[in-house]
């Protein structure tokens, strides 16, 4: 007999017992032995306090497998996802389920950045003064203020995911307040109705707590003063990690920073010589960025740049010394300064870290010429994790696809961590085809008519039902139009909708064909035959001119495309490829239209690290699948 009391250990035994528990309710129950052999692996990585490191393919059941292990251990557990459809899933499906199913009660929240919460300071405010409030917005947005407004007032959460509908951001701005800008409770005449605040007392006590990749990033930015204390921190979409912590770990000082806190001033300091200032600095910043966007700056800084951005600082300097000579008994000021005081404090402090960079940074400028943004990147965030992660918490990353150098990227020695690569339960080589398109032009040539071509016959053969993915918002603009020209199948388009629209209406309309670029490689889970057909239009290499890979690529030097641009190409390529097969039942044609899949020494790396599809090179085959399966 099983014991199944809590003070149990954890073993083999309660870990299978419970996950029978749990996948035995599902309307669909199947036998998979690697979410067994995951699970173990998560309950000996746990009982042993050693980072683990496990590839789970579609259909592991990935998120059942670390779950039931990490809330039978009784330890108090982050999970970490890369995406808010991962982190939707699991707050409305998989821990519900566990809860109603395990036989130990637990405990669970979600956790989420101040900006996703309205601010109940702020609904007093727009409450109090509204006219003067909304005095600068549009009317259809001053509508959706009230609105929000009403919302505020009845809903349980405070928590923007909760609407059926999106409000301008300029109207959530009017009712939220960001991490840059909020006091804190304790300050606040509203601490005690604030949302955010209440999530974190109600994460504070839960077993498991659910936040996203960013605000774990600003957690470990911040020393580890964001979330609550965890024995056990799991992240999903493992292989994001890195690109999510060189974004929340690094310093960014933009035009607009500066334009945020004139406004904030504005509305509790009458000095038209320092908002001028604020205004002029903040032109200066988009002038003397704007020439070097996608550009890597010198270190030290250029000489300009940093006379301007000592020059910010002296004002934002004398924001702090304006604000503290404010002497109001009207709460609403009082809370106005505060917030001022905390844009400028924390404005002040990303000035100095820019100020003093090292070289253990990479200073560059990315955005547009009308937003160009400075950004101050940490060259390797293994470091970081080093010393805030992994000597602190028991870790467990895992994803469909792990690239094979991710434990020296984010500063985990591989003969310290255990890497395990649990497969998939699907028959790939039955139940789909990888088809390169040998024939076509190099990526580098001129080739639209031909790709186009291609991408109609295949298209064509699929009766629809197609996910076309390129690496270039050009590419994908040129297929949209041509292939409208071409075909008689509605053609969904990016940017043409929000992306839950587009899959809504991808998976509704079974012939209707989605064109999209990188953020659709993942995050896409079509199953049936809606989905028959995944295009890809070329490997997606990294721009080489992203000046963060080119700092990175010089620090391995001849090494620099196999360390870093080859693994990232891998990692997309197969993610692009995991959209097809997403149940047994599912079949289905993966097309690679860049013959450098079949050419170059490298192509053994990225093929063995795709789902094994059985692999063709005759487009005759590919479509003489597609139609065998769709008609």
């Amino acid at each position: 007999m099983v014991d199944n009391s809590p003070d149990a250990p954890l073993n083999k035994e309660r870990v299978e017992q419970a996950i029978h528990h749990a996948t035995s309710g599902l309307s669909h129950p199947e036998d998979r032995p690697g979410q067994r052999e995951m699970a173990f692996a998560v309950m000996d990585a746990i009982n042993s306090k050693q980072p683990l490191i496990v590839q789970a393919g579609t259909g592991t059941g990935k998120t059942i497998a670390y779950l039931v292990p990490a809330i039978l251990s009784g330890k108090h557990v982050v999970v970490s996802t890369a995406t808010k459809t991962l982190q939707d899933q699991l707050a409305l499906h998989d821990l519900p389920l566990l809860e109603a199913t395990l036989p130990e009660p637990f405990t669970w929240a979600v956790l989420k950045g101040r900006s996703n919460y309205v601010c109940m300071q702020r609904v007093s405010e727009v409450h109090d003064d509204g006219q003067l409030e909304l005095d600068d917005l549009a009317i259809a947005t001053k509508k959706e203020v009230k609105e929000l407004v009403k919302w505020a007032e009845k809903s349980p959460t405070g928590d923007i995911a909760e609407l059926d509908w999106q409000p301008h951001h300029k109207a959530w701005q009017s009712v939220s307040v960001g991490s840059d800008e909020c006091p804190g409770a304790a300050k606040c005449p509203s601490g005690g109705l604030c949302f955010a605040e209440r999530a974190k007392y109600r994460a504070a006590a839960a077993d498991v707590v659910v936040v996203n990749t960013h605000l774990y990033g600003i957690h470990v930015a911040s020393g580890g003063a964001i979330l609550p204390e965890h024995d056990v921190v799991i992240f999903d979409e493992a292989h994001q990690l890195e690109d999510t912590l060189t974004a929340t770990v690094g310093v960014t000082i933009s035009a607009s920073r500066a334009t945020t806190l004139a406004t904030a001033m504005n509305k509790v300091v009458e000095d038209d010589k320092l908002l001028t200032e604020l205004f002029d600095a903040a032109a200066l910043l988009r002038t003397l960025f704007s020439p070097h966007i996608e550009t890597r700056l010198s270190l030290p800084l250029p000489v300009d740049i940093v006379d301007q951005l000592n020059a910010l600082r002296i004002t934002v300097n004398s924001c702090l010394d304006a604000l503290r000579k404010i002497d109001s008994t009207l709460e609403t000021v009082r809370q106005k300064v505060l917030r001022a005081q905390t844009l400028a404090s924390r404005f002040a402090d990303d000035l100095d870290a820019v100020l003093r960079v090292s070289s253990t940074s990479v200073p560059f400028v990315s955005g547009t010429t009308e937003r160009p943004e400075l950004v101050i990147a940490p060259l390797d965030v293994g470091p970081i994790l080093a010393e805030f992660v992994w000597p602190l918490h028991t870790a467990i990353m895992t994803s469909a696809t792990i690239p094979l150098s991710m434990p020296e990227r984010i500063g985990l020695s591989p003969d310290k961590v255990h890497v395990l690569d649990v497969g998939s339960p699907f028959n790939y080589e039955e139940q789909g085809r990888l088809y390169c398109a040998t024939h076509l032009p190099d990526p580098n040539a001129q080739r639209d008519d031909a790709v186009h071509d291609e991408l109609a016959t295949l298209i064509t053969a699929a009766g629809g039902r197609t996910l076309a993915l390129f690496t270039s918002r050009r590419a994908l603009t040129s297929a949209v139009e041509e292939m409208r020209k071409r075909l008689p199948f509605r053609i969904l388009a990016q940017d043409e909708n929000q992306k839950p629209s587009l899959l809504r209406d991808f998976l509704l309309d079974e012939t209707s064909c989605l064109f999209a670029t990188a953020g659709f490689f993942e995050g896409v889970d079509i199953p049936g035959r809606a989905l028959s057909l995944v295009v890809i239009d070329r490997i997606p290499f990294p721009h080489r001119n992203n000046p963060l890979l080119a700092a990175r690529r010089d620090l391995h030097g001849a090494k620099g495309f196999t360390e870093i641009d080859l693994p990232r190409a891998i990692t997309a390529l197969a993610q692009a490829t995991g959209r097809l097969i997403r149940t047994r039942t599912d079949k289905g044609v993966v097309a690679v239209l860049d013959p450098r899949l079949a050419s170059k020494s490298y192509r053994w790396a990225i093929i063995n690290a795709l789902p094994p599809l059985k692999r063709i090179k005759d487009i005759n085959e590919a479509t003489a699948f597609l139609k065998e399966i769709t008609q």
